[in-house]
């Protein structure tokens, strides 16, 4: 199901987690929210939409973790019932892409729960107090050719990096419902 993300709730305060990423290594909101803030995608494997952008989210991430802003993404299917979002494929989904963020596990959906996530991709960027300032898309090219995309995400962090404010105007991210558990 095709669904698009709510409208940024500003001042939203990030609850805290703690979750592993395929590999096992543990990862901590409250050691990831640094001084620029921190960026948190909700992806999967399978949809269609973050495949589309895989290559982009990463390139992205990149120059914001250059720019010292963190990035996480949290994987919050239910993999038992979509095995192509299981951990094992989630390190080659990870690899295939370039992904040089942690891409961590919520297997009990909780922290989607949380922080109500909705759909993949769904982006959630954080001031460094943890104040949610932003919850649009990556770009304007959607599921079409991004040679002329305006990077909607990256000057969003970059102000919220520079004055703790995200834009005022934001255009909702779509894509596939997360798959929830029975």
């Amino acid at each position: 199901m095709l669904l698009d993300t709510p409208i940024c709730d500003f001042g939203w305060k990030a609850p805290n987690f703690t979750l592993k990423d395929a590999f096992g290594e543990t990862f901590t909101l409250s050691e990831q929210l640094g001084e620029k803030g921190l960026l948190i995608v909700f992806i999967c494997n399978h949809c269609p939409y973050v495949q589309q952008i895989g290559h982009r989210l990463a390139e992205d991430a990149k120059l914001l973790m250059a720019e010292g802003i963190n990035v996480l993404a949290i994987m919050s299917n239910d993999y038992d019932n979509v095995p192509s979002d299981s951990p094992e494929n989630m390190k080659l989904f990870s690899e295939q892409y370039g992904f040089t963020f942690p891409y961590l596990i919520d297997k009990d959906q909780s922290i989607a729960k949380q922080y109500g996530a909705v759909c993949t991709p769904d982006f959630f960027g954080f001031n460094h107090k943890g104040e949610l300032q932003y919850r649009g898309r990556l770009d304007d090219a959607r599921m079409n050719d991004a040679q002329n995309r305006v990077p909607e995400m990256i000057n969003a962090m970059r102000l919220i990096a520079k004055t703790g404010q995200g834009p005022e105007q934001q255009t909702p991210s779509m894509g596939c419902s997360i798959k929830w558990r029975a």
